[in-house]
């Protein structure tokens, strides 16, 4: 399995300049990111990796908008998130961003077919056309027999699945991947990292959180952090 090489020549579409986070914990303040600096362009397949406490998972909210960092600056698609109000953040998590987590977040009362639809809920009256997307993710991720089963009545590997689904339902500009196969058996995450491989080579940016270096390896580029910092990076031909 390899990704899709990068093209340099894509304009950023994602711009972190000298990111800091801190969090108060108890007397102690953390220094989550330590003046990080990260760009994506589109097509980008990149893993930032490292140890548990290392700061990735944090840059991922902050990139995913879900956060803000204390000091610097962060441009998605060239619009400077610090200047944006809750609401403007949301339609931009809406709009560009899709997420997948190690924990799934499917809505239990749900069957897999309206998790997946849930993203465009409020977001389109073009129902039927939703629908069919949906469909059609559904049935390339091989959950055509299980349109109408509950998460409990899913594997891991298929709960995964429907996750992925979800989070390309509105198209999104970057999907961002929080240890994807971290609840998966070897051969579960095996087929998962394919899938999320195969939208790659169709233009899918995608960045992967992850601290198995087995993983991150499949990535174009592999961004190592260690104590809020960027250590150094790695590109993978």
């Amino acid at each position: 399995m390899t990704a899709v090489p990068s093209d340099t020549t894509n304009k950023a579409i994602v711009e972190g300049v000298d990111l800091c986070r801190t969090f108060e914990v108890g007397d102690t303040r953390v220094r989550a990111l330590d003046h990080v600096d990260i760009t994506m362009a589109s097509g980008d397949f990149v893993a930032v990796m490292g140890p548990s406490g290392s700061g990735k998972s944090t840059l991922m909210n902050i990139l995913g908008c879900l956060d803000r960092p204390n000091s610097g600056s962060y441009r998605l698609l060239n619009h400077q998130v610090a200047d944006m109000d809750d609401q403007r953040l949301s339609e931009i998590r809406n709009q560009h961003l899709g997420f997948v987590f190690q924990s799934f977040h499917l809505l239990p009362r749900l069957t897999a077919l309206d998790n997946v639809l849930l993203p465009l809920r409020f977001a389109t009256s073009n129902v039927g056309a939703s629908r069919t997307h949906a469909l059609e993710l559904l049935s390339r991720l091989g959950l055509d027999d299980r349109l109408d089963h509950r998460p409990n009545q899913l594997s891991g590997g298929q709960r995964q699945r429907v996750a992925i689904a979800r989070a390309l339902m509105a198209k999104p500009t970057l999907l961002l991947a929080d240890e994807p196969t971290g609840n998966l058996d070897s051969k579960t995450a095996g087929e998962i990292l394919e899938l999320m491989l195969s939208f790659n080579r169709e233009g899918q940016t995608i960045l992967l959180v992850t601290h198995e270096r087995s993983i991150a390896s499949l990535a174009n580029r592999i961004v190592h952090m260690r104590d809020g910092k960027i250590e150094g990076e790695e590109i993978n031909s």
